[in-house]
């Protein structure tokens, strides 16, 4: 990036820890909501009640305080565990705070989605004499990524936003390097513009990823009558 006065290379790093970041925490996210979704649906209470705190938790305190406490809480449990000063690295509290909230947010989806599977499909896999590892495999699985696809690419939306939270504590990512490029030259409106551009790039690519996805999970599929 040229005429941003020195700062263009800058702001390429941190879009790059930006995303890093951000599939990181999509990947983990995923995980941990497919996790989530099992245990609200096992039948065990004890599994149940778990995974219902979590998500009521993680879905009712702000995402800024989540990083806040994992950051600062971390430091001073790690510094209390060893005796000496441990702090805790502000990428790997990052991750884990929006793996978490993510996460939460992907178990209510994963589980609306695996609800939507057609439950004569299930019995019917039953009446061949499926395993239940099969079933889960050849038709719980394939069909719940398809009604899950609309949730989960909103959800990939907000955390690319939610990145930017992680700056407070210190991650140089595009919104920490967009800051303290506009104060040494004392041109906010410039640098959290061009901020603001490579957001909305970030969004634009992935909005057309997420329609191809749809697209090639819907495939084979008819639409429904009376759709337009």
């Amino acid at each position: 990036m040229t005429g941003l006065a020195g700062f263009g290379q800058q702001i390429a790093i941190g879009a790059a820890t930006t995303l890093q970041v951000a599939i990181a925490s999509l990947a983990l996210g995923t995980v941990v909501g497919l996790m989530g979704a099992l245990a609200k649906r096992s039948g065990t209470p004890g599994l149940i009640q778990l995974a219902s705190a979590y998500t009521t938790a993680m879905r009712g305190v702000p995402e800024l305080l989540v990083i806040l406490i994992l950051y600062f809480g971390g430091t001073v449990a790690l510094t209390a565990l060893f005796g000496s000063y441990v702090e805790v690295n502000a990428f790997i509290a990052g991750v884990i705070a929006l793996t978490l909230v993510f996460g939460a947010y992907a178990t209510e989806v994963f589980r609306a989605a695996i609800d939507a599977v057609p439950p004569g499909q299930i019995e019917a896999a039953k009446s061949l004499g499926l395993h239940r590892l099969a079933i889960w495999r050849l038709i719980i699985l394939p069909q719940m990524w398809r009604y899950a696809l609309p949730g989960l690419g909103n959800l990939w939306l907000t955390l690319l936003k939610d990145t930017a939270l992680i700056s407070a504590v210190g991650l140089e990512d595009l919104m920490r390097k967009s800051t303290v490029a506009a104060g040494a030259n004392h041109d906010p409106l410039k640098f959290y513009g061009i901020a603001a551009l490579i957001y909305l790039s970030f969004t634009s690519v992935s909005l057309v990823a997420i329609a191809s996805l749809e697209r090639r999970a819907n495939r084979g599929i008819r639409p429904r009558q009376g759709a337009a």
